[in-house]
């Protein structure tokens, strides 16, 4: 399908913004690599949990890219097996405190009064908790893996993006467009999905690269701190725990993780600045 005069204009936004950024051409590519190593894995020649004692914690090297571990195992296939779960955790993450951030945010911007009042106290009350205390608790009563990471990151990272969306909403609820939809009986279905979510698009798409980001950097340091990812699977987080106990004999094992959650989350905030200009054309008209 052909597209039309508005999407061509963004998709020239884009180009216009990635020909001055050679940052986010670099971005771009190492999140492709990234994603299509993951996604790979299982049908490349990749034994990320077969030991060899007689090969522990070797340099780098033509037979291991990356080095082996400390029992063995060949780093590379171990950081490539631990950016799938990595990145597996991130998205999963975002789509779940997207979903509920939107969706709280939404109905206290719109609706208003004591609606709002309520989820707006929910939100002060789970952000005025720290973090780590409030994950540690959870820990307790869940066993720690995948599934429950998952679920604590996601369901404990929503407050911002439902303050964003909030705050969005109460200034697009004002214009005359959505005044008359209002006026003429449309339901709060329909109005949602045709008037309040295109307009918070922009804000939802950074916040959604943001919280992936963010969702790596918890996840990492979870793992780091013994209470995220436990064997055998292994995350770019678990990996820099191990990594600990072998820092004078083996430092790479800590650098290529640690190197490539700091250059993951700096490109998905590339990414998303990239997809805010394609989105909201005003972004890259305020540039000029």
């Amino acid at each position: 399908m052909a597209m039309n005069h508005s999407q061509k204009k963004r998709l020239e936004n884009v180009w216009e913004a990635l020909k001055h950024d050679k940052i986010a051409i670099f971005s771009i590519i190492f999140l492709a690599l990234i994603l299509i190593l993951s996604l790979l894995a299982p049908v490349l020649p990749l034994e990320p949990n077969k030991t060899d004692v007689a090969h522990m914690l070797e340099a780098p090297s033509s037979a291991h890219i990356f080095g082996t571990d400390e029992v063995g195992r060949d780093y590379l296939a171990r950081v490539i097996y631990g950016g799938r779960v990595s990145l597996l955790v991130g998205v999963l993450a975002m789509l779940m405190s997207v979903t509920i951030g939107v969706t709280v945010g939404i109905l206290a911007g719109y609706l208003g009064g004591i609606i709002d009042g309520i989820l707006m106290r929910i939100v002060d009350i789970l952000q005025s908790i720290p973090w780590l205390i409030l994950v540690t608790v959870i820990s307790i009563f869940f066993k720690q893996g995948l599934v429950s990471i998952i679920i604590v990151i996601g369901f404990f990272s929503w407050m911002e993006i439902a303050r964003l969306v909030r705050a969005e909403v109460m200034s697009v609820k004002e214009r005359e467009y959505v005044l008359y939809a209002d006026f003429a009986g449309v339901p709060l279905f329909k109005m949602v999905l045709r008037h309040l979510i295109p307009s918070v698009l922009p804000t939802i798409i950074i916040a959604a690269t943001t919280s992936i980001s963010n969702a790596i950097m918890t996840e990492s340091s979870l793992s780091f701190l013994g209470i995220g990812i436990q064997e055998p699977l292994s995350s770019w987080g678990k990996l820099l725990q191990s990594a600990q106990s072998n820092l004078q004999n083996a430092v790479y094992m800590a650098i290529i993780p640690g190197l490539l959650i700091m250059l993951t989350i700096f490109a998905f905030n590339k990414l998303g600045n990239l997809l805010r200009i394609y989105v909201d054309p005003r972004v890259m008209d305020a540039g000029k």
